[in-house]
């Protein structure tokens, strides 16, 4: 990337990628409180008018509910606190690409954008197994943007599962 002069403003582009970067470390943090309660680290936050109004982390043990992924726990929040079920003008951020259920709610949630960290190659329905988002036979197109800090996303979770064999 060629170097600014000072004073020079950085593209939108860049200031987008930077954001994203930010608000993902967020869903990280998110994350890590799933890990504290033994759970898969997965973590995720929902931003409207660039501040949180929503965040979830896994909590299927914690809550004996299989429905609990964090995505599902983010947007049940994010809907309480903006009184509405529908989140078109809300991103959320999510440190692994989201499975079928979560996917589906989120059309369903009718979100503007969805980031996330790592692909799961196993039960992705973004783009790796499923492509659930942004299907033909929807009527809902959200953007998406995929490998924010992936590496890191993926470490947490990759670390998690070496601990337990």
């Amino acid at each position: 990337m060629p170097k600014r002069s000072i004073g020079e403003r950085s593209s939108a582009t860049e200031l987008s990628v930077a954001t994203d970067e930010i608000w993902m470390q967020e869903a990280v943090l998110a994350a890590h409180r799933a890990l504290e309660a033994g759970e898969v680290p997965v973590g995720a936050i929902v931003v409207c008018d660039n501040k949180v109004v929503g965040r979830g982390w896994n909590r299927n043990l914690t809550d004996c509910d299989p429905s609990a992924h964090a995505e599902i726990v983010a947007l049940r929040e994010s809907a309480r606190n903006v009184g509405n079920h529908r989140l078109g003008d809300c991103e959320l951020f999510a440190t692994i690409e989201p499975c079928a259920m979560c996917a589906g709610a989120l059309v369903h949630a009718r979100l503007k954008r969805l980031v996330y960290g790592a692909d799961d190659p196993k039960a992705g329905a973004v783009h790796s197994v499923l492509q659930v988002l942004n299907h033909p036979g929807l009527n809902h197109r959200m953007q998406v943007r995929g490998g924010v800090l992936a590496g890191r996303c993926a470490e947490l979770i990759q670390e998690f599962f070496r601990k337990l064999r």
